[in-house]
């Protein structure tokens, strides 16, 4: 079983105790006190291991706490400080505190560690306390408490290309013939209820790590079917396969609605470059709509078009060599620092993409908001099936509502970025 988010508790070992102890000797009647510190608790690090890809092992185990420090000795001794608890977590893991959601860290690089809990200091030993008016004290101190935490990790897939499309497109075929992935396929819709990453080999120099996303479905922004759980793992990645299924009635309505869904969950996913891919072409009826889908492709704006059969190989390696040139020429990943001192890269936004907001204007009315105007912008307005989808995610994000009221009438003109409307109840 895929996990990809668990929540844990994590707890740093408990400092040593410092000990009360005083000298003896033979022959020295008042050798004074000798009470060493006890040895720090062990901290909790997470640290990023590239060999694993999920995060499965805290299935069984949802504790984890660190060694405690261990008391001091006589002779000034200090004890021995508590191990610290390592725990591996995969590339791209995200680390949030459960109690109010807020960013921890985010964990990508390999041999990255982040220190979730601290260890408690040492108490201090008598010897500590000593003193021209008090030369034996018996005072010592117990071992600070330590860190505990309740946290909540999250995995977001970091991978070079990522594989979308609808449901039953391929994408799952694609990733098996040109990488070491061995994805569950079969024939049928949801075959894929988890994201596979793989391991493309071009030629000695060009390696590319691919993933195959779950396909999305619409609403799989407002988190419908397994939207927000796949849609995540699309944000990493820098350039994007779009994979048809030939076999469809409508591909390039698919390509709308699929490009719709990316936007509204975080209008970043529209700027990444896209390579778009008819699949099935060793069926006859695929190939004889490939021309005419090209054409309204290309009418589009869209530039990268391709045509393959997963199955047979039929034009795989073209359309790797272009992801590969778009990689060149897109920038890299960035993270953005959280906390200046130990320059802990963290993801974040800095508002919510799906936040809008209504103004009167004197022709009529104005909605802006990132995502809305994206999805305008990104509907189809020819295709009625289209106009109808974008009414559902007005009434879904309660825009229409919002007018309403706010005041709007029948017959008012409604803009949505460089999109005229017309109300009607």
């Amino acid at each position: 079983m895929y996990f990809d988010e668990v929540v844990i508790d994590v707890f740093g070992g408990k400092g040593g105790d410092g000990v009360i102890q005083f000298r003896r000797e033979k022959y020295v009647p008042r050798g004074g006190p000798d009470g060493g510190d006890g040895g720090h608790g062990g901290d909790v690090i997470l640290q990023v291991d590239p060999h694993e890809n999920t995060l499965s092992d805290f299935r069984h185990q949802r504790v984890f706490k660190a060694q405690n420090g261990f008391r001091g000795k006589g002779k000034n001794q200090t004890g021995a400080s508590g191990e610290d608890l390592i725990l591996k977590v995969p590339p791209g893991t995200m680390v949030f505190n459960e109690g109010d959601d807020s960013f921890i860290g985010d964990l990508v690089e390999d041999g990255q560690q982040l220190i979730i809990c601290k260890g408690g200091r040492g108490g201090r030993g008598n010897t500590r306390f000593k003193s021209s008016k008090n030369k034996a004290p018996r005072i010592a101190e117990k071992g600070a408490p330590p860190e505990e935490k309740t946290i909540k990790l999250e995995l977001k897939l970091i991978a070079d290309v990522g594989i979308i499309g609808v449901p039953n497109a391929g994408k799952s075929t694609l990733l098996s013939v040109i990488s070491n992935a061995k994805p569950k396929i079969a024939p049928y819709p949801f075959t894929t209820l988890q994201p596979n990453l793989g391991v493309v080999d071009l030629d000695e120099e060009i390696q590319l790590i691919m993933a195959d996303i779950p396909g999305l479905i619409e609403g799989a922004h407002r988190g419908e079917g397994l939207g927000h759980d796949f849609l995540k793992h699309i944000q990493r990645t820098r350039v994007l396969i779009h994979l048809l299924d030939g076999l469809s009635d409508e591909p390039f309505l698919d390509l709308a609605q699929i490009n719709s869904e990316l936007a509204l969950f975080d209008p970043a996913l529209g700027d990444k470059p896209q390579v778009v891919v008819l699949n099935k072409m060793d069926l006859p009826e695929v190939e004889e709509k490939w021309e005419k889908l090209k054409e309204q492709l290309s009418d589009k704006g869209y530039q990268d078009i391709f045509a393959i059969s997963a199955i047979t190989n039929q034009g795989i390696r073209p359309i790797l060599y272009r992801a590969v040139q778009l990689l060149k020429e897109t920038p890299e990943y960035e993270y953005r620092v959280e906390n200046d001192d130990d320059e802990m890269p963290v993801y974040r936004y800095d508002d919510d993409p799906q936040d809008y907001f209504i103004l009167k204007t004197e022709s009529g009315w104005r909605i802006s908001g990132k995502a809305l105007e994206r999805a305008a912008a990104m509907t189809y307005w020819e295709h009625f099936q289209s106009i109808r989808r974008f009414h559902k995610i007005l009434e879904a994000m309660g825009v229409d509502r919002a007018l309403r009221d706010a005041g709007v009438k029948p017959g008012d003109i409604v803009m949505i970025g460089d999109h005229e409307l017309e109300w009607e109840e």
